[in-house]
């Protein structure tokens, strides 16, 4: 649902009400992962995705149903060999989407005293507040429950960086507790997954609370499993969302294959800085798609920097007074990729120069360089893509072979801990 955020706190604050299907998990073979989401609004609208077209439509009539309900759904699509033309993913896998109404101000009913009225009030506004966290740039996360109590399924959580929240999933006070503290270091990995966690209801508790022995349980995903949290009593499953900052791609060195990089990095959703020591060549003008321009030495640039785990350093400088003295530093930083551009020729020199200054085997063996994958690149377009190329394989645990006659997973991800956000720890 973070996905979108922006659009979506567009809508909530022109007051237009929608349903948002997010995808809650996965197994097999699926086009999207958890956090995905399609959003329709009540004239119709829709934005987003959940599947990349295999089964859009039936979602799209899903979140229509919602809006005409107020009550939120959780359904599975999956492969069906028996009928090729039935709603389904044709490549195989199985996805779980929650289907959820953001209301505003949604009336109380009388069937029920108002409790479903002030809950759906509740949840809307707790969503809205990390729609606004997400679209702001803060650094937030939504828990919403997925599996538990049917009077449970859709409540949300909102639980920001200094670790203060918003909302309630409804359940017992040792719930909203467990969850917080469990989503608020999923939010300092920046990880979207599921979260199991207790309810803290005693052995037959549970059916005053509203909980149903056969609830539907999600799809176990392929790409990250299920998180066990404290178990206070029967569990429930939250989708964790996380939104946290764009991660960091810094490119050292202002020249032509720096500009289409940076273009490349954009597209990834990179907030991306170009540093370079020459003032003429570090100009608004020659990027105009920067998000900053820096005009410094890259190493005093870099030590003055707070960096994650998620940062990605690319030195085009390719002269050794700028090259060795950065290098030097970014490579003893635990940041996710540190790539620098020259021949085999230089990239031999440069690792002489850096044995010099004291670096260690382990560490000369996290440069890439020559940087990219070898795809015959010439261009400077072509360069940057496959720079880019080589950076996304690093991060999500790819060959960089082509998929052809290959049998291992098309997706997956290397599931290497992260730092906390914001430092380099």
């Amino acid at each position: 649902m973070l996905d979108i955020a922006e659009e979506l706190h567009r809508w909530v604050e022109q007051g237009r009400e929608f349903a948002v299907a997010t995808v809650v998990a996965t197994n097999g073979s699926a086009p999207r992962q958890p956090g995905a989401a399609l959003a329709v609004d009540g004239d119709g609208t829709a934005i987003g995705s959940v599947s990349g077209g295999c089964v859009e439509g039936a979602v799209y009539e899903l979140c229509q149903q919602a809006l005409q309900t107020g009550e939120p759904v959780l359904e599975r699509f999956g492969y069906s060999d028996e009928d090729a033309f039935a709603v389904g993913l044709t490549c195989g896998g199985v996805i779980d989407i929650l289907v959820q109404p953001v209301r505003a101000g949604a009336p109380a009913t009388a069937d029920d005293g108002g409790f479903a009225g002030e809950r759906a009030d509740s949840t809307a506004a707790t969503l809205a507040a990390g729609l606004a966290a997400a679209a702001s740039g803060e650094a937030a996360a939504v828990a919403r429950v997925i599996q538990g109590p049917a009077g449970l399924l859709g409540r949300a959580l909102l639980v920001r960086a200094d670790g203060s929240h918003t909302g309630t999933l409804g359940g017992h006070p040792a719930l909203d507790r467990t969850a917080v503290e469990e989503t608020r270091a999923l939010l300092d990995a920046g990880r979207t997954t599921s979260l199991e966690i207790g309810t803290g209801f005693a052995p037959g508790e549970e059916a005053e609370a509203g909980f149903d022995a056969e609830d539907q349980a999600p799809a176990d995903s392929d790409n990250d499993a299920q998180r066990s949290g404290s178990r206070c009593g029967q569990p429930v499953v939250l989708l964790v969302e996380s939104s946290v900052p764009a991660p960091r791609m810094i490119v050292f060195g202002a020249i032509d294959f720096a500009a289409a990089l940076v273009r490349v990095g954009k597209f990834l959703n990179y907030h991306v800085t170009v540093c370079d020591a020459r003032p003429v060549f570090a100009t608004r003008t020659r990027f105009p798609d920067a998000d900053e321009i820096v005009v410094d030495w890259p190493h005093r640039y870099l030590d003055a920097q707070q960096l994650d785990s998620r940062t990605v350093l690319c030195v085009l400088t390719h002269d050794a007074k700028f090259d060795v003295p950065l290098l030097e530093r970014a490579l003893k930083l635990p940041v996710a990729y540190v790539g620098a551009m020259g021949s085999r020729r230089t990239h031999l020199d440069r690792q002489r120069r850096l044995r010099d200054v004291g670096l260690t085997e382990l560490e000369l063996n996290r440069l890439r360089s020559p940087i990219g994958l070898d795809l015959g690149a010439r261009t400077p377009e072509e360069t940057a893509l496959s720079i880019a190329a080589e950076i996304v394989a690093n991060r999500r645990g790819g060959t960089g072979t082509p998929l052809t006659g290959a049998h291992t997973p098309i997706h997956h991800d290397t599931g290497r801990p992260v730092g906390r956000i914001g430092s380099v720890a």
